[in-house]
């Protein structure tokens, strides 16, 4: 397994399969809305099936464990059940989706090798699902999860982003996932850095507080060093989980952050908050997918408390990477 400057191994691989999505979040960083008429074969700009795979068997090689396909929207593969059956046995598979084209795919995408899956959903009253989403397609996401359950893609992580927009639904999606076996819910920091709109963020440390009054115990995950509240358990264990990723001005989560992500055209890059370190797998043969691959390891660095630093209370850009920054913008 390889390791960065900063002792943190890659054990695990994000791959986005395309930019194209059928819903258009007003939070989401855009990577591209595209083409959305449904799932069809891979576009002039994205990796072609054989070509995921063959980054993939170059990671395990590297001792890579897991690999969790994104997007856009990873559905929109109409490939995507061929690409998760040709991934490596040794990887466990996961898949962040709008959960949208899950009824009717649910069940292939689990016989393929598809283990976990998360689906966005940050709301559950269908009026709000629909402003934040720009989407009428809330009954499908809902029947979506449904289909994912029943498929044994179990637990289903609820993926909620917390801004203005949406802490008001935090409450009910909490009171949810405790009512509802086999649902956990992942609120996740909104990132002004990402997607612009400062004004909408919120300080996330009052929903910590929050969790702290309501959870019935709390755990610490390695990964990320994320927090973790059970809600609602009763006398055999069973209620919700509820886990918080929130990495802005976190220099913890950057220390315990174990990925690298590809992007839908092959480039590989450290860190998902930087455009400016991406690196080309070229023709994407398997010996510039390791040279590229062993690269990009060995130029990871720490968003927070590296790349950002500290200078009179502002994070600022550490000037030791601007050089480096500019060379590949």
């Amino acid at each position: 397994m390889l390791e960065d400057d900063f002792g943190r191994e890659v054990s695990g691989v994000r791959v986005s399969l395309t930019d194209r999505c059928n819903f258009d979040c007003v939070y989401c960083h855009n990577e591209g809305l595209g083409d959305t008429r449904g799932p069809m074969d891979p576009q002039d700009d994205e990796m072609t099936a054989d070509e995921v795979v063959r980054f993939l068997e170059v990671a395990s090689e590297f001792g890579v464990k897991k690999v969790k396909f994104t997007g856009g929207e990873p559905m929109l593969r109409g490939d995507l059940e061929e690409i998760i059956s040709r991934t490596p046995d040794s990887m466990e598979v996961s898949m962040t989706t709008n959960g949208s084209f899950l009824p009717g795919r649910a069940e292939a995408l689990r016989e393929a090798g598809l283990e976990r899956v998360n689906v966005s959903q940050d709301a559950i009253d269908p009026d709000a699902f629909a402003e934040i989403t720009k989407s009428g397609a809330y009954e499908k996401v809902i029947e979506g999860v449904e289909a994912a359950l029943d498929a044994g893609l179990d637990p289903v992580k609820l993926n909620m982003v917390v801004f203005e927009h949406t802490a008001g639904y935090v409450e009910g999606m909490v009171d949810h996932v405790a009512e509802n076996s086999g649902l956990q819910l992942q609120l996740i920091e909104y990132m002004p850095e990402l997607t612009g709109h400062p004004e909408w963020n919120i300080d996330i440390g009052r929903v910590h507080d929050w969790l702290t009054e309501k959870a019935d115990r709390i755990e610490t995950r390695e990964m990320h060093n994320r927090r973790r509240y059970f809600v609602g358990e009763d006398g055999d264990g069973e209620g919700g989980m509820v886990e918080i990723v929130d990495p802005v001005e976190n220099p913890h989560f950057c220390a315990n952050c174990h990925r690298v992500r590809v992007t839908h055209e092959g480039y590989l890059k450290g860190c998902l908050n930087r455009n400016d370190d991406l690196r080309s797998m070229g023709a994407m043969s398997k010996a510039e997918i390791r040279e590229t691959f062993r690269e990009t390891v060995a130029n990871r660095v720490p968003y927070y408390g590296e790349y950002m630093v500290k200078e009179d209370g502002e994070w600022v850009v550490n000037d030791e990477y601007i050089d480096a920054a500019a060379t590949y913008s």
